[in-house]
């Protein structure tokens, strides 16, 4: 083989070959980190990345402290996750969506669900594979697509009635013979949708006729508001044995950094997805794990306060963006709002979102990078509200000054 390396002078070398392979040529820094890089550079307020300025429940904080001083953890744990919380994964789909797994065979835990989606798709999808998102996607859907050779095939989600709806008829048409995985964000992240009933039973009828698998992101599902209603995939008429269900605890418990998630899925898949996860992470927050076995027992009055709690914050922001001039496409689920900034004369989120510390000290997201057609997205920026009401109420009033 050819050295990748050539001569300099004084003996130095330098590369000849590119750093970066070319399924990861496209990807640089995420827009979560420059974003947050920006507001600590200009002392804004960052509503830009989807982490609480606050910790979860204390009693769950306490167990985790409780695990480190009896040596719970320390060590490796199991590979696929403690059998705690294992089995407390297994009793909670069972308990809030009447879904029965075996906590032995059929649950796995993961290092957060970034994790379980890059895992699922290494194991799942051969190079070639076509493999559907809903556009906007969370951005590491697009890398872990390129990491295991699959072809991206993008399906967008656009305003209609107030939120933004799936075309059915779109999705339909983007099915192909080299169709392998469909993946599913609902709740959705960035922009809010809650997919309906009547959604969710056109794709599961597409995957069942297809022979498509499904990898569905659901680490907002205690995050609804309105009435609206989250349905995890698998609990649909043929959709258990296909479907790879992803769930977490930094979302549901303000517990972001602990970077706890799951794998919920027939015994076959959840070995596949395994076979690609011990080669990433093979095991991780060990003593966290322990806690989060009892956070997914406390009282169904935690959850419900929980969900009453953002939906306040959201209301709150959704009313002081709207009060400045954007138009506000208000959120069924998740803790973000997408808004349209061409009422304020602003056609490019990405130039609006780096003016806007300086203009507003606040820090918001460009939902274009959340694109492969980057101009669809470009006049849409994302806000998340899971901050202190003190804290939304200085950024709305920060906000004004645009309207003005």
């Amino acid at each position: 083989m050819p050295c990748p390396y050539v001569r300099f002078r004084r003996g130095r070398t330098r590369m000849t070959r590119k750093p970066v392979n070319s399924r990861l040529a496209e990807f640089g820094t995420t827009i979560f980190a420059e974003m947050s890089a920006l507001a600590a550079r200009t002392g804004a307020i960052n509503l830009g990345q989807g982490f609480p300025d606050t910790d979860g429940p204390e009693e769950i904080r306490e167990a985790a402290v409780r695990a480190l001083r009896d040596g719970r953890g320390n060590q490796y744990p199991l590979a696929p996750g403690i059998p705690e919380l294992r089995l407390a994964v297994a009793d909670h789909q069972a308990h809030r969506y009447a879904l029965s797994y075996d906590p032995d065979t059929e649950v796995l835990v993961t290092a957060g669900a970034t994790e379980a989606i890059a895992a699922a798709l290494l194991a799942l999808v051969e190079p070639g594979d076509g493999v559907i998102a809903l556009e906007p996607y969370y951005d590491s859907y697009a890398a872990c697509i390129a990491m295991a050779g699959g072809k991206r095939v993008p399906v967008t989600l656009r305003p209609r009635d107030g939120a933004f709806r799936l075309d059915l008829d779109e999705l339909r048409d983007a099915v192909t013979p080299r169709t392998r995985v469909l993946l599913i964000n609902t709740p959705h992240n960035p922009t809010g949708t809650v997919l309906t009933r009547e959604e969710l039973t056109a794709v599961a009828a597409l995957a069942v006729e297809h022979d498509l698998l499904v990898i569905s992101d659901e680490v907002y599902e205690h995050l609804v508001f309105d009435g609206a209603e989250h349905i995890p995939l698998a609990s649909l008429p043929g959709m258990r044995e296909r479907t790879v269900t992803i769930g977490s605890a930094g979302k549901t418990f303000s517990f972001t950094g602990w970077k706890v998630g799951w794998v919920t899925a027939p015994a076959a898949l959840v070995t596949a997805v395994r076979s690609a996860k011990q080669f990433l992470t093979y095991v991780s927050s060990g003593p966290f794990q322990y806690a989060i076995a009892e956070a997914l027992r406390l009282p169904d009055s935690y959850f419900e306060d929980f969900r009453a709690d953002m939906r306040a914050k959201r209301d709150l922001l959704a009313a002081g963006l709207a009060d400045a001039g954007f138009t506000v496409h208000r959120p069924a689920g998740t803790y973000f709002i997408t808004t349209d900034i061409r009422p304020l004369g602003e056609s490019d989120g990405l130039a609006f979102c780096l003016g806007l510390p300086e203009r507003a000290g606040v820090v918001a997201v460009p939902n274009a990078v959340f694109y492969d057609n980057r101009a669809e997205g470009a006049p849409f920026v994302r806000f998340a509200f899971c901050k202190r009401i003190a804290v939304l109420e200085e950024a709305v009033a920060r906000l004004k000054s645009l309207g003005a």
